[in-house]
């Protein structure tokens, strides 16, 4: 199948390597693998056109842009205290951004049907999750407003890591992309997930009295620091980490005590220039190129966009 000029793949046996290590990185070891090819023609929640289906396509933003968005979600003490009691970021955090990124795999490329049932099931196991905080602030992981936080910290860490680290996104196609998120949103719960910049920036405003550090900021990232990274990713893990941390607003970063944590000023083109390599490496194996087949569409239809 002949590549479009925006796409390119490595020499045979390193390509081989390298979809080997993406794929055994996406997908849990203990879960049957997710055939994103079935059943054919099946559409996902959102069609293959929308500025989602080119932004999730690249692994090293996705990276950036999940730790960015939990540093937002531990900023909320009540989503703090939820992910870090209930969730195996401690025990098993591989295993944990496995399904993290598995789950957002599926909800943009998987089939309808497929991503429904997934996020149902998600929604379910959110009912069993409540508590109290150490500071007494009851929570719960069904909470519309905490949920909402939770989308919208995901929804800003993956577009922003991607349009700082990849490539620019205009005005239009950021709102596109917080538009386009609604339907999955409302699925999980999220009722109040934010549908464009404007809408985005007043759920940020709204919450800023409430966010707060908390010693567990700085665990997640010692954490993230030693998550075994595929092979090719590993060399540049602690560029990724600050990028994160330089995703994040300003007064976001002063509140978590992380100024000075970004990138130096060296390090921001090493981190575009291997962003944008991974938004034009052609991986057959992806969730991404998957979907594409699922639709009758060509492995770089995704790589000519944008």
């Amino acid at each position: 199948m002949p590549q479009l000029p925006g796409s390119f793949t490595l020499p045979r046996p390193l390509q081989h390597r390298l979809e080997a290590l993406s794929e055994a990185f996406i997908e849990p070891a203990a879960a049957p693998r997710f055939d994103f090819t079935a059943p054919p023609g099946e559409p996902a929640l959102l069609p293959p056109d929308s500025v989602s289906w080119r932004v999730f396509k690249n692994p090293l933003t996705l990276f950036i842009g999940g730790v960015a968005a939990v540093l937002l979600e531990l900023a909320e003490p009540r989503v703090r205290e939820g992910v870090w009691r209930h969730s195996g970021f401690r025990t098993d955090p591989l295993g944990r951004l496995q399904r993290t990124g598995l789950a957002a795999m599926v909800t943009v490329y998987g089939p309808r049907s497929r991503a429904e049932a997934m996020i149902a099931g998600v929604v379910r196991a959110h009912g069993r999750v409540s508590g109290v905080t150490p500071e007494g602030q009851p929570y719960a992981a069904n909470d519309p407003d905490l949920l909402t936080w939770v989308h919208a910290t995901a929804a800003f860490g993956f577009m922003e890591a991607y349009r700082r680290y990849a490539r620019p996104l205009s005005p239009a196609e950021r709102d596109g992309f917080l538009s386009e998120a609604e339907p999955a949103a409302k699925l999980y719960g999220a009722l109040g997930a934010p549908r464009s910049r404007r809408e985005l920036q007043a759920l940020f405003d709204s919450v800023r009295d409430r966010l707060t550090g908390s010693p567990v900021v700085f665990e997640f990232l010692e954490i993230m620091a030693e998550v075994p990274l595929p092979g090719f990713a590993r060399p540049l893990q602690p560029l990724l980490i600050r990028a994160a941390v330089d995703t994040l607003p300003p007064w976001v970063a002063r509140r978590l005590e992380l100024e000075g944590g970004g990138l130096k000023t060296w390090e921001r083109p090493v981190v575009r220039a291997a962003g944008l390599a991974a938004d034009r490496l052609l991986l057959r194996s992806s969730p991404a190129v998957q979907a594409c087949r699922r639709l009758g569409l060509g492995d770089t239809y995704l790589y000519g966009r944008g």
